[in-house]
C-alpha cells in the first residue's frame, strides 16, 4: 500500500490495487475515484437536481428493462466501475449491465450503458479523462452527458469504426434514443421537476 508517487503537479497518482487498499482509510464523507491511476478526491454530495435528473433516468431505464425483458440492471453513483488495464475505479452516476453478476460483486468492467449528469465542477473530467477512459470499455456501446443545469444531453454511440457524438439535444421536446438497449425517454422526463416544463 501506498506505492504511489506524489508527481510534481501535486497530484496523487497509483494503481488499481493501491488504491483499492487505500478505500479501507476513505473517510465516509468523501468521494474517491482513480481515472487512468491519477486519484481523484472529491465530497460525498450533490445539488438535488443532479439526484432527480439520476432518479428520473434510473426509474426509465429501470421500467423499460423490465418490460422489454432484457437481463440487464441499472446501477447507481455509488457502484465502482473498475477496469484494471487503465488503472480505472469511477462511480458513473448510472451504469447499466447486462448479465447476472456473481454474488458479491462490488464492481463491474463490462458496462453496455454509463451516464454521467454534468455541472460545472465536473464538466472537464466527465468530457475529457472519463469520457476517454470509458471508450476504451469493449463492452460500452453509449456514453450520454446530462447537463445539470439546463437541458443539454449528448450521446456517443459506438458505432463499427469507434465512438460518434450523435448532435446535442436542446430542447426539453427532444429525446435520447439509445438503440442499444431500444430505449427512448424525452429531456421533459429526464428534466422531470428539474426545470420548467415550458
Amino acid at each position: 500500500m501506498n506505492n504511489y508517487a506524489a508527481r510534481k503537479d501535486g497530484l496523487e497518482w497509483m494503481s488499481l490495487d493501491d488504491f483499492e487498499e487505500l478505500l479501507a482509510d476513505k473517510p465516509a464523507h468523501e468521494k474517491w475515484e482513480l481515472i487512468n491511476g491519477r486519484v481523484i478526491r472529491g465530497m460525498v454530495g450533490a445539488r438535488w437536481e443532479h439526484h432527480i435528473i439520476i432518479d428520473n433516468m434510473g426509474y426509465a431505464l429501470t421500467d423499460h428493462l423490465r418490460k422489454i425483458g432484457k437481463p440487464c440492471r441499472v446501477f447507481r453513483e455509488t457502484f465502482f466501475l473498475k477496469d484494471r488495464s487503465q488503472d480505472l475505479a469511477a462511480l458513473p452516476d448510472l451504469m447499466v449491465r447486462c448479465g447476472k453478476p456473481a454474488p458479491g460483486k462490488t464492481s463491474f468492467d463490462d458496462p453496455l450503458i454509463l451516464v454521467e449528469v454534468v455541472s460545472p465542477g465536473s464538466e472537464a473530467r466527465d468530457r475529457l479523462e472519463k469520457r476517454v477512459a470509458y471508450q476504451q470499455l469493449p463492452t460500452l456501446q453509449a456514453y450520454v452527458l446530462v447537463n445539470r443545469d439546463r437541458p443539454h444531453v449528448e450521446a456517443l454511440e459506438r458505432r463499427a469504426d469507434g465512438f460518434f457524438a450523435v448532435d446535442p439535444l436542446t430542447t426539453l421536446d427532444a429525446a435520447l434514443v439509445l438503440p442499444a438497449i431500444d430505449f427512448t425517454m424525452s429531456l421533459a422526463s429526464i428534466y422531470h421537476d428539474v426545470l420548467p416544463a415550458n
